[in-house]
């Protein structure tokens, strides 16, 4: 997993792999589970570190830890320990995986990791999914969808996106009015133009476009693709815009709506809060506060119970109130 210091997990000072190795192995033996150490254990150690605990366990038991804690947990505290022991682009790879290959296909899960992932950590997941899966990420996908939200997903999966140093202030203009005439000046929408542009740009490139759109058109160019466009595309085109903006912003926004209403969607939160912990969750929870009027602290204790609650909150590190 990229090291940051915006992250709310950091590796571990004193740490001992076979001294973790032994007290997971206690709260596990005999009747009944320690799931407090466990807990406690597995959300204060990197994932580096919790994968030389693995090492540790296997060498001093010769018992594979994960299996062990798949036969001790159950429910949401078995899938958020579970992924807290997988390697960041294993588990981008694993979630990719079954969200197209379960009974119908997740496209929330496709849209939030290929929307905000840089090109290198792409990269990383197709070899893995290449590796784990025996197929290309990119077929599955083209099997798995259609239409212009399948071009643009493609697009996003060949990782070609220009890198930051790149803006070309000539092209910007060039760009925006691309956009306008593609969409709000056009009868109906010439998608290809949106995909283009918006799934090879850089990041600060397209940064610059955002605003010179708005000076050309009048509007966000998120309120034109609300307007030009529906369904899976609109969220994916949504996805991409917003992450371009601010990655930390777009996952915070996902956390709320995975909140919000009725139920919780606890993929979605597990997903997020797992994959940030050692990256930006700092940032989100940042953003958070600004843009929904109460701590992410807040809105998981008021979402959540028990264990699992205890351990997504120890991710999150802290309460912003």
């Amino acid at each position: 997993m990229a090291k940051s210091s915006r992250g709310t997990i950091k590796d571990f000072g004193a740490f001992k792999a076979n001294d973790d190795a032994e007290a997971l192995r206690k709260a596990m033996k005999g009747l009944g589970t320690d799931e407090d150490t466990i807990m406690k254990i597995l959300t204060s150690r990197s994932n580096a570190q919790r994968q030389q605990i693995g090492v540790a366990f296997k060498t001093l038991f010769g018992r594979d830890l994960v299996d062990d804690l798949k036969s001790e947990l159950t429910g949401k505290l078995e899938k958020v320990i579970i992924a807290l022991m997988t390697p960041s682009c294993h588990y981008d790879a694993h979630e990719l995986r079954h969200a197209i290959k379960g009974a119908g296909t997740e496209e929330n899960v496709l849209i939030e990791i290929l929307a905000s992932r840089t090109p290198a950590e792409i990269n990383h997941i197709k070899k893995v999914y290449r590796e784990e899966y025996g197929c290309e990420l990119e077929d599955s996908i083209t099997g798995d969808t259609s239409g212009h939200f399948q071009r643009l997903l493609v697009v996003l999966v060949q990782a070609n996106r220009d890198p930051d140093s790149k803006v070309n202030d000539a092209l910007v203009d060039q760009d925006a009015q691309d956009l306008f005439k593609a969409g709000e000046l056009k009868w109906g929408t010439d998608e290809e133009k949106f995909i283009t542009i918006l799934g090879t740009r850089s990041n600060a490139h397209l940064r610059k476009v955002f605003d010179k759109y708005m000076t050309i058109s009048g509007y966000q160019i998120e309120e034109s693709i609300g307007r030009e466009t529906s369904g899976n595309l609109q969220n994916l085109l949504l996805a991409v815009v917003k992450s371009v903006r601010s990655v930390p912003g777009y996952l915070a926004e996902t956390l709320y709506n995975a909140m919000k209403g009725a139920g919780t969607d606890d993929s979605t939160l597990i997903r997020v809060m797992v994959s940030r912990s050692e990256m930006d969750l700092l940032d989100i929870r940042k953003e958070y506060r600004k843009n929904f009027g109460k701590s992410l602290h807040q809105a998981i204790k008021g979402d959540t119970s028990g264990d699992y609650r205890n351990t997504i909150l120890l991710l999150c590190g802290g309460d912003d109130e």
